[in-house]
């Protein structure tokens, strides 16, 4: 009796008959042969159908089986290193579980608009599914991490009535009459709980109400967040360096699939090991003005062309065999082929038009501003690993950082920017210790004193050194898969001007 499995499992069960349970991914017929690609949550496998080794109804249903038809299929598993995952079922049985037809999402090209009104079933093609669960191994990675340095989960309240960041952002709730709103971040909570822990993280979701469409922004996005007692800023510093080399190591080893299915070379993550880069804010401010940077964008300039011409050249040539006598193979194959490389294309022809709105900026760069998306990209283009800036001004960060003794105009803080081009993926600080100092900084930016008298509270009872940093799980998720968009780094995404399902 064949024996139940799942198609990760099934380079240990070569030589067994084995059956699966899926949905029809692909399928195309050679004759008396018929080679169905089936899909289980865990991977692909090509399903081998002869005519005359199969129950003759049960061969002509499978024949006219649409996309997405859910079944069951019974056979020998054989090496074959032209099918997915190097291995195949030699059918011998199948049944059939619902019939479906007229699929949506098909091999040709489809608007993001389309995908986004269809997520729910757009989640079940290769590219996001390879997403999905290099997510998954990331969200793993960074709890494992966590827990076996000695760090205690906290889970904080996502209905909060503090601000941990800009006022502006805000999404506001009527709780029982009382104003409250989403919560920005954790951090606040956790260190009060640092305080009875050491070692503290949580791990939710966290809500900004900022009008922006940009390709790094969503409305609601998920964050880790470690908070420790006694430490400094080279120590957070240094365990945020080991924090992301764990978390890019983990997801290298355990998702050579999913990276290969989107098309990711992951020899580029072993350049990723500490030392990190360092900048301080003001080198930074340094760098976007000077002539290296002018250079820089000229040449990036020159290389974006000559990828558009590349791409431009391979669409042309794919297009041109369109509606000649091809084998369906190859039509899945070029269609497959073409949505890949117009989504290329137009990422391409957007760094193009930015790239001297981005220079500009550079140039016109002011010492006391934040570094924008466009200042983060061109640094974070400059190397090949992540690097730290720190030392922001003061003017420009939240009231909890704490000020630099040695220098008054800058906190102890630092933004962790993701290599070639992906920008920050970690922000972080120490915290301001001192009761007073913290208290002018919150009456400095207007906010209610009467919400903040907890966190006050926690500078006159055993205050100590202590800071932390939270890592945004989309933006990391992006850097790793390549991904430029973080709408689709998280399965249901919430925007702007989006929210369908």
């Amino acid at each position: 009796m064949a024996e139940q499995a799942r198609i990760g499992q099934l380079k240990d069960k070569v030589g067994r008959e084995v059956k699966l349970a899926g949905w029809l991914y692909n399928s195309r017929s050679s004759g008396r042969i018929l080679f169905l690609i089936v899909r289980d949550g865990t991977g692909l496998c090509q399903c081998v159908v002869e005519k005359d080794r199969i129950d003759r109804d049960v061969f002509a249903r499978l024949k006219s089986l649409g996309q997405e038809s859910s079944l069951t299929v019974t056979g020998l598993v054989r090496i074959e290193g032209r099918s997915p995952g190097g291995l195949e079922l030699a059918l011998t049985g199948a049944e059939i579980l619902q019939e479906t037809s007229g699929y949506p999402i098909t091999p040709k090209a489809h608007g993001t608009d389309f995908l986004l009104r269809h997520r729910h079933l757009h989640l079940r093609s290769q590219r996001q599914w390879a997403i999905g669960r290099i997510r998954h191994t990331i969200v793993d990675a960074a709890r494992r991490f966590l827990n076996e340095n000695g760090f205690v989960l906290v889970d904080t309240p996502i209905l909060t009535p503090v601000a941990g960041e800009e006022s502006e952002s805000l999404f506001k709730v009527d709780y029982f009459g009382t104003s409250l709103h989403l919560a920005q971040t954790g951090q606040l909570y956790l260190e009060a709980a640092a305080a009875a822990y050491g070692r503290v993280y949580c791990f939710g979701p966290t809500f900004r109400a900022e009008k922006s469409k940009t390709r790094r922004h969503l409305a609601e996005f998920w964050m880790v967040e470690p908070e420790v007692a006694f430490v400094d800023l080279e120590q957070l510093l240094e365990l945020a360096e080991r924090f992301v080399c764990s978390i890019v190591h983990r997801a290298a080893a355990e998702c050579n699939v999913e990276f290969e299915a989107l098309g990711a070379d992951t020899r580029t993550f072993e350049k990723i090991r500490p030392p990190f880069a360092r900048l301080t804010y003001t080198e930074a401010a340094e760098l976007l003005r000077s002539e290296k940077t002018r250079d820089f964008l000229a040449s990036q300039l020159e290389r974006l062309m000559d990828r558009r011409n590349v791409t431009a050249g391979r669409i042309a040539e794919i297009e041109s065999r369109q509606g000649q006598p091809l084998k369906q193979r190859r039509k899945d194959a070029d269609a497959a082929e073409l949505i890949e490389l117009r989504r290329r294309l137009a990422e391409i022809d957007a760094a193009v038009r930015n790239n001297p709105r981005h220079a500009e900026l550079a140039a016109d760069f002011e010492w006391g501003k934040d570094l924008g998306g466009s200042d983060e990209t061109i640094i974070s283009r400059m190397y090949e690993k992540p690097v730290f800036v720190t030392h922001y001004p003061k003017q420009a960060k939240a009231f909890y950082m704490k000020t630099d003794r040695s220098n008054e105009k800058v906190v102890l803080n630092f933004d962790l920017l993701a290599p070639v081009g992906f920008g920050e993926i970690i922000g972080g600080s120490v915290r301001e210790d001192d009761r007073a100092r913290l208290l002018a900084r919150i009456e400095q930016q207007q906010l209610d004193v009467e919400n903040y008298r907890w966190y006050l509270d926690l500078r006159k009872h055993g205050s100590v050194p202590h800071g932390g940093f939270g890592l945004g799980v989309e933006r990391t998720v992006a850097w790793l898969t390549g991904e430029r968009h973080i709408r689709q780094c998280i399965a249901f995404p919430r925007m702007m001007d989006r929210v369908y399902l």
